[in-house]
């Protein structure tokens, strides 16, 4: 369990926070949706999010209570259920409604937290359209639908949070317990692939985020190494699980090395149809030739018609002695075991793709961080299946890598290598908000914390258009243009103009627009949430909007369009204020954390994704097959083919990747991050090449520092005895040249620092 929020955790929480405020405070939107990959704690940030609507004093005026619903499948609702009592640790109280609301209970208590099961409750007799659970009948007591009334009849909001509302928010019998029976005042739904409509809050957390903080695994390999087991088709379902049977064992091992008590689950699908029966059998058999069966408890069935060794706490701790579970469907959505490693998937005679929630199963870290043995950090498929369609797309997009490269035998090669998880993704934190505020507050001449509303309007109107605001756009009006001319003409002139509103996607693109003009460098898809948070928090804590206007934010949105050259002024101020408090806050980051490996050698296998990745004819690539991206830059495809001529001056070389992984080569940068140099070259002389393939001209910023970083580093491991050579490459007129100086200026700067390089 995640002990403490994450930062894309904490971000994810404020999001939901602020549009829940939004639609408890009367917005025509009643829903917010969490998208957020599985294994990033939803269920954890939602028990958060709860605990801030109960307690904290800004949302602690409103009279809530809660009902959370799960999909119901496989009794997950109990597995919720449990988990929110464990975060909430005795506060909020939190109920099943199958124990606690079988008549002898009027109404839900406030901030009282209600789990119940979607599936129970929502079936109906297809004959009479009476419902069938008990909990929903008319009855001498009290029943679901008149709990919920009763609620709504003290005044308490009922905030409905729908887990997995992918597969439940949209059924029928879903949309009639929600706008029919419990009429909710906010909806609350969490999903990794949500159904999104224009009428709901979207907040979606990248999956590349969870990554980085260790939650799920970097990749997926499919059938690893499963050429060694068998290449016999007719003996693929033994050798997929052969395959995974030595994965789990090699697994196993390492946790231990890791002096860790992990044993990784292997989770075995079987097919829907009336082939299961015959490849449980199989599985069986094979799985009790190597001592693994459910009377000794290391297997455990999880089947609609059958369940062994699955009771709780049996199967889920780290240290369960459940080695192997049989399934079919029933664990596919929300099921939580993150010491699934190894999924095996047996091929159907009726073609049936991978389903996103399955391959998710086996993503989650253990324990909720990444490990030095990167074998750890992965997730392992095996299948007979002849090609891989995954129905969603996976979190994110690179993460099946099914082809395979194995480096070649070599002598004795190692280097220095630093590697550095990112501290920083160059965005706006939750330390931009008292830094804005200040500046806000100095921008009008305001006095910080002073809450007098007519007099701030009265100071920030010297600058500020507040009274008949615009909200409208120019387009051009009944300009006729030839055909005959299109193609010759650069612009259009000579045209009328007219006044028209702006659509809310264009007033919402135009604000965007707006806020990126003044974010100074810092990355828009992270920081412009903050910012604008930070202007929308402003102005209605200084001008009390909220209290004057129902759709407050959408009033901000036009003082904002309306005053776009003051804005800006301000934007700019705040942005360049922050920048010292951010740079400091990465400095003590980055003192605390430095990690090099003194002996770092080139992996002996790697893994590629197909969708970016081709099979290139290589007779000097030091993996064998070589595989390259598919879009490849000028420079490096001329780099390349210099590399592939030259046999007689080089043993090998080898492409490094790009990805921030103790696997690939590292070279720390004067901030602390790490860059990755595109090539690592042997020579027959003993030298060993650094070299990193550049466009001319683009990012010289940045190419200066990795340029310095890298020759900083030849300099210093070659005083310890090391024979390197390498530098920047570019392609100037066909012909490519080379930068190896102490002190990097661009080609265009200074051609003369540039030599024309030669193997």
């Amino acid at each position: 369990m995640i002990k403490e929020l994450k930062k894309f955790q904490q971000k994810a929480v404020d999001g939901i926070l602020t549009f829940s405020k939004m639609v408890l405070s009367g917005n025509a939107i009643k829903t917010v949706v969490l998208q957020s990959p599985t294994g990033s704690g939803k269920t954890f940030m939602m028990s958060q999010i709860i605990n801030k609507l109960a307690t904290d004093p800004e949302f602690n005026k409103e009279d809530l209570c809660f009902l959370w619903v799960s999909i119901g499948k496989g009794d997950l609702h109990e597995q919720s259920y449990k988990a929110l009592k464990k975060e909430f640790n005795g506060f909020p109280n939190c109920y099943l409604l199958e124990n606690e609301f079988h008549g002898g209970r009027e109404y839900i208590e406030r901030n009282e937290v209600v789990v119940l099961n979607w599936e129970k409750l929502r079936t109906k007799d297809k004959q009479t359209g009476e419902w069938k659970n008990l909990l929903m009948k008319d009855q001498e007591q009290n029943n679901f639908i008149d709990v919920i009334q009763a609620t709504k009849e003290k005044g308490r909001k009922i905030i409905l949070i729908i887990d997995e509302s992918h597969a439940a928010a949209t059924t029928e019998r879903a949309k009639e317990l929600r706008d029919e029976i419990v009429r909710p005042d906010l909806t609350i739904e969490m999903s990794a692939t949500p159904i999104l409509t224009d009428m709901a809050f979207p907040y979606k957390v990248d999956p590349n985020d969870v990554i980085t903080e260790g939650l799920i695994k970097k990749e997926i390999i499919i059938n690893l190494d499963i050429d060694k087991i068998s290449t016999n088709e007719l003996d693929s379902e033994k050798a997929v699980l052969e395959a995974a049977f030595h994965k789990h064992a090699e697994l196993k091992q390492f946790y231990q090395e890791e002096k860790v008590n992990i044993n990784p689950l292997v989770i075995i699908q079987l097919p829907n149809s009336e082939e299961g029966e015959r490849k449980k059998e199989n599985v069986e058999a094979f799985l009790r030739d190597r001592g693994i069966c459910q009377e000794k408890g290391n297997l455990a069935v999880w089947l609609s018609e059958e369940k062994a060794n699955t009771e709780a706490p049996y199967l889920i701790p780290f240290n369960s002695p459940v080695d192997f579970l049989i399934f079919k469907q029933a664990i596919d959505t929300g099921w939580d075991c993150p010491r699934a490693s190894i999924l095996v998937r047996f091929r159907e005679t009726k073609s049936e793709p991978f389903e996103i929630q399955t391959v998710g199963r086996i993503l989650r870290m253990p324990e909720a961080k990444h490990y030095d043995n990167e074998s750890l950090n992965k997730g392992y498929i095996y299948t007979n299946i002849k090609s891989i369609e995954v129905k969603k797309e996976v979190y994110n997009p690179n993460i099946i890598k099914s082809l395979c490269s194995h480096r070649k035998e070599i002598e004795e090669f190692s280097l220095r290598s630093y590697y550095r998880n990112r501290i920083s993704y160059n965005d706006l934190m939750a330390s931009f908000y008292p830094v804005f505020e200040k500046i806000f507050c100095e921008f009008f001449g305001l006095q910080e914390k002073k809450y007098d509303f007519q007099k701030n309007q009265q100071i920030i109107q010297k600058k500020l258009q507040l009274d008949n605001l615009l909200e409208d756009d120019e387009i051009i009006l009944n300009k006729a243009v030839e055909g005959r001319i299109i193609d010759e003409i650069s612009h259009i002139t000579n045209v009328d103009m007219t006044q028209i509103k702006l659509s809310e996607d264009d007033k919402s693109a135009y604000i965007e627009q707006i806020l990126k003009s003044e974010l100074g460098g810092f990355a828009p898809k992270r920081s412009l949430p903050v910012l604008k948070q930070a202007l929308l928090a402003n102005f209605n804590h200084y001008l009390g909007i909220e209290s004057k206007y129902e759709n407050w934010v959408a009033f901000i949105e036009s003082i904002i369009l309306n005053n776009e050259t003051e804005i800006k002024k301000l934007l700019n101020k705040a942005i360049e204020a922050y920048k010292p408090v951010k740079l400091e806050e990465e400095q003590k980051k980055a003192a605390n954390i430095q990690n090099y490996d003194e002996n770092w050698i080139i992996p002996a296998t790697r893994n590629y994704n197909p969708n970016t990745y081709e099979k290139f004819d290589s007779k000097l690539s030091l993996y064998e097959p070589c595989f390259l991206e598919k879009e490849r830059s000028k420079p490096e495809i001329a780099f390349i083919a210099a590399l592939e001529k030259a046999k007689d001056q080089i043993l090998w070389w080898w492409k490094n990747g790009d990805e921030h992984m103790k696997e690939n080569f590292g070279i720390k940068k004067p901030d602390g991050t790490s860059f990755q140099p595109d090539f690592i070259v042997q020579y027959k002389n003993g030298q060993i090449g650094l070299y990193d393939t550049k466009d001319p001209g683009y990012q010289e910023d940045d190419n200066k520092i990795k340029a310095e970083a890298l020759q900083k580093y030849i300099q210093e491991e070659n005083l310890k005895g090391k024979k390197l050579i390498g530098g920047i490459i570019i392609v100037d007129n066909k012909l490519l040249k080379i930068n190896a100086k102490p002190k990097y200026l661009g080609f265009k700067q200074k051609p003369e620092d540039w030599e024309f390089f030669s193997i």
